[in-house]
């Protein structure tokens, strides 16, 4: 990260609130139908969501990668195209972030914010990418997939772990179930979520109801032979999304690993404690929000200054990696997996000799 882009990070950051309320002012000045079309709710929910696009923005100038920024208006645009609500006021409303951005910051900021603000307004002119279809003819375990995600629409949990743990009774394997109905699940439900098709609550239940079923399949999990290897597993502090990292430790688990998994927002300090006590190898890291990357790269930092971390190798892994494949260097990790499969290589590569 250049000084530039921390500087004007910072003063993105430092400035949020107030930029925030002129951009939000800025753009009822320009279009008073708005406050005719929207109300006082839909003012405040203007002012939510400049400060989302705010928060963003300065995260990805941080790790100096405008794809993050790009990235993220794709994913808003295509949550306002699913409530309906996709037009053409949302690259004028861009426009005026850059503007007011240009206008409050000193000129010597101003590059990274146009470079930033041009390629999230190129994003906005593209057509809006045709969704994976879920479980489709051909995929592997397409019609468990089906069946599983239909016993969680209907709020059946029973009917869904009967469904799962009868396949793996019948020889599925638990990396099958993994990969080929609990992950594209997930992925479906939260295009569900996006599309105003499902709310935070039956999101929320749906991923309970999967990581209980997961919990279930255990006694299949934890009887590999043992390679002598060590992994603990963790969200950043402040990250929730916990069910990513929990299956990559259930698949090292799985190869042979001995696994501590400390789950969602986990303090800094937490961690460095068990990466003592358990003598770790690798230590895993998730994010899967844009904005935990500063996170994500302190953390790093403190692992890397701490005598009990100065022998872990450290391993990412979430969504913005997947973004941007080089944030992971940028985060200062010693690898970065993108998938369960791939994350057990590269840890397997990093530990090479040490056991």
């Amino acid at each position: 990260m250049s000084e530039i882009d921390d500087s004007v990070s910072r003063a993105i950051v430092g400035q949020q609130e107030v930029l925030a309320q002129i951009i939000t002012e800025t753009l009822y000045r320009q279009e008073p139908e708005l406050l005719e079309r929207h109300g006082q709710r839909g003012r405040a929910a203007c002012l939510r969501d400049v400060n989302y696009h705010l928060s963003y923005l300065a995260e990805a100038i941080a790790s100096d990668t405008p794809q993050l920024f790009v990235d993220y208006i794709a994913w808003v645009r295509s949550i306002l195209s699913g409530i309906g609500s996709l037009d053409d006021d949302f690259p004028r409303h861009l426009g005026v972030i850059r503007d007011v951005l240009l206008d409050s910051l000193p000129t010597e900021m101003h590059a990274p914010v146009l470079t930033y603000l041009e390629a999230s307004l190129k994003e906005d002119q593209q057509p809006l990418c045709a969704q994976v279809q879920f479980a489709a003819q051909g995929t592997p375990y397409a019609d468990l997939a089906q069946q599983y995600l239909a016993a969680l629409l209907r709020t059946d949990r029973q009917a869904a772990s009967i469904l799962i743990l009868n396949a793996v009774r019948d020889g599925v394997s638990v990396k099958d179930i993994y990969t080929h109905v609990f992950q594209p699940t997930q992925h479906e439900v939260g295009r569900l979520w996006q599309a105003n098709q499902l709310s935070v609550a039956q999101e929320h239940y749906c991923t309970a109801a999967t990581q209980l079923i997961m919990s279930q399949l255990y006694p299949y999990i934890f009887n590999s032979e043992r390679v002598g290897r060590r992994l603990v597993a963790t969200c950043v502090g402040g990250e929730l999304h916990e069910i990513g990292i929990r299956m990559v430790a259930d698949f090292f688990e799985m190869a042979g690993w001995d696994t501590y998994y400390l789950g969602a927002n986990t303090p800094s300090s937490s961690i460095l404690q068990v990466l003592t006590t358990q003598k770790a190898n690798v230590l895993g890291i998730s994010a899967t929000m844009q904005t935990h990357i500063g996170t994500m790269r302190d953390l790093i930092q403190r692992v890397r200054a701490a005598e009990e971390g100065r022998n872990v190798a450290i391993l990412v892994g979430g969504y913005p990696f997947r973004v941007a494949p080089g944030l992971w260097l940028r985060v200062g990790a010693d690898g970065y997996g993108v998938d369960a499969e791939d994350a057990i290589a590269v840890a397997e590569t990093l530990t090479a000799g040490t056991h």
